[in-house]
């Protein structure tokens, strides 16, 4: 699911960061109010990292880099996985127009990354900060097979201006070529990529990637792992843990069942959790928010119960 872009153009400038600024003013008192005195969140349980990825608030009518900071202090939420739809509207990409095809609107924002400062990235890097939270992930959306080599250096820039150690993409199918491609880039700016899979993830799927470049790693999902019939989560991560950039947790149902309230499906998520906090694994356990949201509910409410039931788990 793509949110639409909406016109911010110019939202970070030299005196809009300022004006951001302002706004951001107001977190502190926000983050009182609903931590009981905390001024930061901190979602940080049993040395394990609860993070989101900012996909999961794509219900929510705003969906700026700054509207998504304020669902992460809602859901006291302090590392996040950032989507490159939300970070680039905050940093002031054209709006599509009204009949505009895709090929025209493509070249426009190619020549847009081109060109934008990165001091854009690295105001919302600051504006996160200082609220508390880490952008550990970056989730670009020029990593495919149409994006040129430029655009894909613009991506790790930009991931390096927000202070992300990685940027997670889809694991292309079938297309050696482009994991290549895409790890000699990263190689090239030494920053890891994290290949995200469906339920066509098997416990060799990124084996060829990993073997072409020491920068290709795995963005491990395990709903989809579980979705996909494989029966040894555990120990794959345990083989692979030192090329996991970030782990997606969902809950789903095994035959490429549909997602669940966390809890409800078949996805190992207590196991997995009490592995990563028992090894002491460094890697963030990323919310993704996919099962539908009940009418009476929203995104931000919803996240609040999948990381309640983690934190419940990592606190025991």
């Amino acid at each position: 699911m793509e949110t639409s872009h909406l016109s911010r153009r110019g939202f970070i400038g030299s005196s809009a960061v300022a004006a951001a600024g302002m706004l951001m003013l107001s977190k502190s008192s926000f983050a009182r109010s609903v931590f009981g005195g905390a001024d930061k969140p901190n979602s940080v349980v049993g040395g394990v990292l609860i993070g989101v990825t900012t996909y999961s608030y794509g219900h929510m009518k705003n969906v700026s880099a700054e509207d998504m900071l304020q669902y992460c202090l809602q859901d006291n939420i302090s590392g996040v996985e950032l989507r490159g739809d939300a970070a680039e509207l905050t940093a002031g990409a054209p709006k599509r127009a009204a009949g505009q095809s895709g090929a025209d609107f493509a070249k426009i924002m190619a020549d847009w990354r081109a060109n934008v400062s990165m001091d854009q990235f690295k105001a919302i890097r600051k504006l996160y900060n200082d609220a508390g939270v880490n952008i550990y992930a970056y989730k670009p959306v020029v990593f495919g097979t149409n994006n040129t080599d430029a655009e894909i250096e613009y991506a790790f820039n930009a991931a390096k201006a927000l202070g992300a150690t990685h940027c997670n993409c889809e694991m292309p199918e079938h297309n050696d070529a482009q994991t290549q491609r895409i790890g000699d880039l990263a190689a090239k700016h030494k920053m890891r990529v994290g290949y995200h899979a469906h339920t066509q993830a098997t416990p060799t799927l990124w084996d060829t990637a990993m073997a072409q470049s020491a920068y290709n790693c795995i963005n491990l999902d395990i709903g989809h792992y579980i979705a996909g019939n494989n029966t040894n989560t555990l120990e794959f991560i345990e083989k692979n843990h030192a090329r996991i950039t970030s782990m997606h947790i969902k809950d789903r149902k095994v035959n490429n069942g549909p997602n669940t309230e966390f809890g409800l499906g078949d996805t190992p998520i207590k196991d997995v959790l009490l592995l990563m906090k028992k090894k002491k694994y460094k890697f963030p356990a990323t919310i993704e928010l996919e099962y539908k949201v009940p009418a009476d509910s929203t995104d931000v409410k919803e996240v609040a119960k999948c990381r309640a039931y983690m934190a419940a788990i990592l606190s025991a």
